[in-house]
């Protein structure tokens, strides 16, 4: 086993990897970006090393500046955890040759994987059923567009150096293909450095499931079964689950089998994941799956599979590395359970799925472990006070939950969910609880397709209730009576004491009329009365026409976030001075909602839009965003070009002001 390693990553994978060489006494170098100089791997390390501005280009993916360090640190190995390096074979040579050991599989078995029309051919020769498509060299438009005929819409392009869904689009008509591939072609070319695509033949009722496989240097392959990732937004992973819903025994076997073959015609070492896309309209079969690429990394979901396997995973991948043996064989092998994982993400669900940015004012989790196995297992790279920045990925936590069956690792991550709190910035919580709780994924209907059906009500926002309401008022009082009501009131000869409480959400302004008397509170919400009683902590009982119920509440001198257990409301306190202000430009601009680097302008001044219209294409925390016009107009000027880099706020584009009459 190793003495000390250095982590090329940042975020939650690198606290992993910590958690875990720790228990297994191996000490820890962590590198970090001026981004991350207080970042939570940083302090769990025992060592670490600035490596760079906090562009990723200029610090995460600078291979010779994440090997100098190592050299300097006397780390003896590099895990490079997910994202960043840990796919790319050069620098896995490039560790090697300086004498290090890459935590991870052989250049060789990436390169291998590494493009997924070459992978496609390969999986063909080993006997691994792949998906109908064109995986070939030429790449040219119309060309292209010919084999998708072919093929028979709809299709899906894919960046061929591709992953996490970037450089993906689904066509389902002929005339949407050209917009369609340019996008691809464009992202796969930011993200990867390489514009090349392949097409398929979409699935209607697609699942996505996935075998992880581990190898070792002496000759064996094992898988730990399947992950079910079906659950996707913009192709990319929500909930996970393992083992997969309605899995029979010989699939489970077939599938298997086939994600060793796949790597042990490669050579494969260290943790992999072989993904299949599964016709999932008539039943899981044995001639009902395709493969569709392997990632030869450890993957995001890994925790659901070391939960029902009870391994962790990021050791075996450190004893592999070491040269040591797998210490379990297929037959040893046996799922125990049923586990899920909930991405929590800082987006917001209602505007596609946005990424936001922010600082964390308040984070709390529901009670659980931390990086090891447990009924609820919370793995965060963040904690209060930190912040989601734009320059990488806007992950929060991964909540994972495991239980006897299915039905109770479900309702407990239901439960972890609606604990979980976060207030500073959008999430994604309550379009994760809503999905928890659909009807038809509790009965195990799962398919790629189910989100983007049900779209609408799982991101439905709720208008916040008289008992949200009251407590946001509640919270803003001051820190010496926020827990005890009686100083509030003083002495009064006559009346009863109280203040008003005027709390802004989007354009709706409400005012709360807080009422004391001695230690009650109670708050007029418009004609409905709620009585008050503070638990501490920023918790209270309240007590309201729809009954009694605990809500708790957050506020940092700004902005005040009431935690209801199935959404969560975020008020400002307008400024009076504000009043009346406005917004003078209404619909007339399109701003940038986000630091990012402007991709492409759709449109020339002059030029009439409509409403929805493609105006501008901006590339921010590593996916492609498309501005559309807010109304029909005319475009009055452009105030950006392709290939500025832009901050929240900037203006991009004007319409001509409306006629009014």
């Amino acid at each position: 086993m190793f003495d000390k390693i250095l982590i090329a990553n940042r975020g939650e994978i690198a606290c992993r990897v910590i958690e875990t060489a720790r228990r297994l006494g191996v000490a820890t170098v962590a590198v970090y970006s001026d981004a991350d100089a207080g970042a939570k791997h940083v302090a769990l390390a025992d060592e670490a090393v600035h490596i760079g501005p906090p562009a990723a280009a200029e610090s995460y993916l600078l291979g010779a500046r994440l090997i100098e360090a190592a050299q300097a640190t006397g780390a003896q190995a590099i895990h490079p955890g997910y994202g960043f390096l840990s796919e790319n074979p050069g620098f896995v040579e490039a560790v090697e040759a300086a004498g290090l050991t890459f935590i991870g599989p052989p250049a060789d078995a990436i390169r291998a994987m590494g493009l997924k029309d070459a992978a496609k051919a390969l999986m063909e020769e080993a006997g691994v059923p792949v998906v109908p498509g064109y995986h070939g060299a030429e790449q040219g438009a119309d060309f292209l567009k010919s084999r998708a005929d072919e093929i028979g819409y709809p299709v899906l392009i894919k960046a061929r150096a591709g992953g996490g869904g970037k450089g993906m689009r689904l066509v389902e008509r002929p005339g949407e293909f050209a917009a369609a591939l340019e996008g691809a072609q464009r992202e796969g070319q930011a993200s990867f450095g390489d514009p090349a695509v392949l097409v398929e033949k979409y699935i209607q009722q697609p699942r996505h499931i996935e075998i992880q496989v581990f190898g070792d240097a002496h000759g064996n392959v094992i898988h730990l079964f399947e992950r079910d990732c079906s659950l996707q937004r913009r192709h990319q992973k929500v909930i996970e689950e393992a083992p997969a819903p309605d899995m029979p025994p010989e699939v489970r076997a077939a599938m298997g089998q086939a994600a060793v073959n796949a790597a042990k015609a490669i050579g494969y070492q260290g943790a992999g994941t072989v993904e299949f896309i599964v016709d999932g309209a008539n039943g899981l079969r044995t001639d009902g799956f395709w493969f569709m690429e392997m990632n030869t990394r450890l993957q995001v979901e890994h925790p659901v599979s070391e939960a029902i396997t009870g391994l962790d995973f990021v050791e075996l991948q450190l004893r592999v590395a070491a040269g040591e043996p797998l210490p379990v064989l297929q037959e040893d092998l046996a799922i125990t359970g049923w586990a899920f994982e909930a991405r929590v993400y800082a987006e917001d669900a209602t505007k596609g799925f946005l990424p936001a940015t922010g600082t964390l004012t308040y984070l709390s989790f529901p009670q659980g472990t931390e990086f090891s196995l447990g009924g609820v297992r919370i793995d965060s790279g963040v904690r209060s006070g930190d912040a989601v920045s734009p320059w990488y990925d806007p992950m929060i936590a991964k909540v994972i939950t495991h239980g006897p069956t299915r039905e109770i690792a479900l309702q407990k991550l239901i439960r972890a969910l609606r604990q979980t709190q976060v207030a500073g910035l959008t999430t994604n919580i309550p379009f994760l609880i809503r999905l928890a709780e659909h009807e038809g994924f509790a009965a195990g209907q799962v398919d790629t397709g189910l989100i983007a059906r049900d779209q609408e009500a799982l991101t439905h926002v709720t208008a916040p209730d008289a008992a949200a309401l009251a407590v946001a008022a509640a919270a803003t009082l001051p820190a010496r009576i926020k827990d005890g009501w009686q100083p509030l009131a003083g002495f009064r000869a006559w009346g009863q004491g109280g203040r008003t409480v005027a709390l802004q959400q989007g354009e709706t302004q409400t005012e709360v009329r807080l009422n004391h008397a001695g230690d009650q509170l109670t708050a007029q919400v418009g004609d409905q009365t709620v009585t008050l009683q503070p638990l501490g902590q920023g918790n209270y009982s309240v007590s309201s026409p729809e009954g009694r119920r605990s809500l708790s509440a957050s506020f940092d001198g700004t902005e005040v976030t009431v935690f209801t257990g199935a959404a969560t409301h975020r008020f400002t306190r307008p400024d009076p001075l504000a009043a009346g202000a406005g917004d003078a430009t209404g619909g007339d601009t399109i701003t940038a909602p986000m630091p990012g680097l402007v991709k492409a302008v759709l449109v020339t001044a002059g030029q009439a839009v409509t409403k929805g219209q493609p105006l501008a294409i901006l590339e921010a925390m590593k996916m492609e965003h498309t501005l559309t016009a807010a109304r029909d107009g005319t475009v009055a000027e452009l105030l950006t070009s392709e290939g500025a880099q832009v901050q929240d706020g900037a203006l991009l584009l004007a319409l001509e002001p409306e006629e009014t009459g």
